[in-house]
């Protein structure tokens, strides 16, 4: 089973249903507590940097979060839920992040409209089995106005661009991000979300789950 954080902080209907076509069954986490038994977690995320810390830290997810990111298990950050997993944000000043990948997230320069909204080409780095059968140049849907600064470059398999080139989608062992929202980038979205589901699969299968 997929577990979709629930914070306050993420349209979790969407990636619910995302799954559901891509033909796997997901829960919404109201606590973390609801968390025991998942062998795979997105964290979504819409609204600020220092927002979303906040609501996690209230809620008592950040160490549960940290846990299961180490625990193995595939774990996906969307947006605002990929940002996170940087160590730094710079909205409204300087916020630790989760801390589970090196850089920091900073605003876009000043010349394009804020926030980048709609559809961009993604220009893979590098193989990755989150992206397997995904085509090069796929088009993905992006709302955002900050973009991390990965201080590690080993960690971007795909960037794109808006004014400045910035990953779209990170990931580093068990940890994904994706700054795009693969569950409204329609077919190739849908492939993403379906590779991250037999993934969760296939290491429930491997660990006796």
């Amino acid at each position: 089973m997929i577990g979709i954080v629930d914070y306050g902080r993420g349209n979790l209907r969407s990636v619910e249903k995302g799954l559901a076509k891509a033909g796997f069954e997901a829960s919404v986490l109201v606590s973390p507590e609801a968390m025991r038994g998942m062998q795979g977690l997105i964290l979504p995320g819409v609204g600020a940097f220092a927002d979303a810390m906040a609501a996690l830290r209230q809620g008592d997810w950040v160490e549960p979060l940290l846990e299961f990111a180490r625990s193995g298990k595939p774990f996906l950050g969307i947006c605002l839920g990929m940002q996170v997993l940087f160590e730094i944000g710079e909205e409204h000043g300087e916020h630790r992040g989760l801390g589970l990948l090196p850089g920091r997230v900073v605003k876009f320069l000043p010349g394009r409209k804020i926030p980048h909204m709609g559809w961009n080409t993604v220009d893979w780095k590098k193989a990755d089995p989150l992206i397997e059968g995904v085509p090069q140049e796929t088009w993905f849907y992006f709302v955002h106005s900050y973009y991390a600064l990965a201080q590690d470059e080993g960690v971007v398999l795909g960037t794109s661009e808006y004014g400045v080139k910035f990953p779209a989608l990170v990931g580093q062992g068990n940890v994904w991000g994706s700054q795009f929202h693969p569950e409204k980038s329609g077919t190739w979205g849908l492939k993403l979300l379906e590779n991250f589901g037999r993934m969760v699969q296939e290491h429930a299968d491997l660990s006796g789950h």
